[in-house]
């Protein structure tokens, strides 16, 4: 069985890449999201271990001081990371994992995973991006002002990524990240992998006996 892809998607926060890659894995089959760690409390809608893996300051230090973390950093005040283990698990299955991480934490990931693919996401329009952080109705103010003063840094980044969408339409914007992953899954070692048992036979000398 072909080792899966690890795809980051990443972008300002938002900008919908969340909801994009939960409509990817329910739509795509082979897809799974890769659960982060983060220091942060909860928001009242996430779940522990299903959203997130919510731990406090000194169980994240220990785990990254131990190797546990392909990649770990600090946003808005509190720490990020994805566990290691898991994900190479899963991508040793054949399963296709997604990190919805920072252009920090891709940066750490094409290091220790030269292999992975890197998709960032844009707003339609700063505008668009503002009424989508005020809409969600999660943030104070002050804390809205300041994601908005840091898109604009994160957005310089772009050009670190394999692929740019940008997410004017939910649905566009899911068809196009499927393309990728199913130009990926066509690759040539993949599908000689996946199809070896076919290419043998086509290549087998006609008339030979079985």
């Amino acid at each position: 069985m072909p080792t899966g892809s690890l795809y980051v998607v990443a972008a300002p926060s938002g900008t919908g890449k969340t909801t994009l890659v939960q409509a990817l894995i329910k739509e795509t089959p082979g897809v799974v999201a890769s659960v982060s760690c983060t220091t942060r409390p909860p928001r009242p809608s996430e779940r522990d271990g299903v959203d997130y893996r919510f731990v406090d300051p000194a169980t994240f230090e220990a785990m990254a001081a131990a190797g546990e973390l392909l990649e770990h950093a600090e946003i808005f005040g509190h720490r990020y990371g994805t566990p290691r283990g898991p994900t190479e698990a899963r991508l040793a299955e054949g399963f296709d994992v997604v990190l919805v991480i920072d252009w920090q934490g891709f940066r750490q990931v094409r290091r220790a995973m030269p292999d992975c693919v890197g998709v960032f996401l844009l707003p339609p329009s700063r505008a668009t991006l503002e009424h989508r952080l005020r809409g969600r109705g999660q943030d104070p103010d002050p804390v809205i002002r300041r994601r908005l003063a840091e898109a604009r840094a994160e957005v310089g980044h772009w050009r670190e990524f394999d692929y740019v969408l940008v997410n004017r339409k939910l649905g566009t914007a899911l068809d196009e990240l499927q393309s990728i992953l199913v130009a990926r899954r066509l690759r040539r070692e993949v599908q000689g992998q996946r199809e070896s048992a076919l290419i043998a036979e086509l290549l087998e000398a006609p008339g030979r006996s079985r």
